[in-house]
């Protein structure tokens, strides 16, 4: 019964935290992106839930491709071929470029494995990379349980603006958050 449940209270945690983002950032000026491997557009698609969105986020990279990480991102080619495209510095790396390529301040990165399948010993499926900051300042937190393909995204997507959030009042604590 609990899991039943479970869908709709991740969805209204989307939008709760799409809501804070947007009172957050709506009015100063700062400018956010996405660069998403393995939630395929779902952050992006959060921040945009909310009306104004368009004040401050321009726009999201979907890199589901380790071509399309070092091509429009400019990931490391030697980063991708030694560590994987799940690791640390990949999702840090995805940040700056999402800053560069989108001309934006902010910028949150995911890349991992969602499942069910192309986990190892190594990097077991569940294990997802989440980076957010700006090019001078990339935090990174890392997600490392399997709940199944869809509860795994909906956790990164959650996690992923959750941990903007609070990187960014963390970094503007002058400003007004409860507009």
């Amino acid at each position: 019964m609990l899991l039943d449940k479970f869908p709709y209270a991740m969805e209204l945690e989307t939008k709760v935290l799409s809501r804070e983002i947007q009172s957050t950032l709506y009015d100063n000026g700062n400018t956010l992106g996405t660069a998403e491997s393995c939630t395929g557009g779902r952050i992006a698609e959060a921040i945009i839930s909310v009306p104004g969105a368009s004040n401050y986020f321009k726009g999201g990279i979907v890199s589901y491709t380790n071509e399309v990480k070092e091509n429009l991102l400019h990931v490391s080619h030697e980063v991708l071929e030694t560590e994987t495209a799940v690791c640390e510095e990949v999702a840090r790396e995805m940040v700056i470029g999402a800053c560069d390529a989108l001309h934006v301040d902010f910028a949150i990165s995911a890349t991992g494995i969602a499942g069910p399948g192309g986990g190892s010993a190594k990097i077991p499926t569940g294990t997802i990379w989440l980076g957010y900051g700006s090019k001078d300042d990339v935090r990174t937190f890392c997600l490392k349980e399997d709940f199944g393909r869809d509860i795994n995204l909906a956790i990164a997507t959650n996690k992923a603006l959750r941990l903007f959030l609070d990187y960014y009042r963390e970094k503007h604590p002058a400003e007004n958050h409860d507009k």
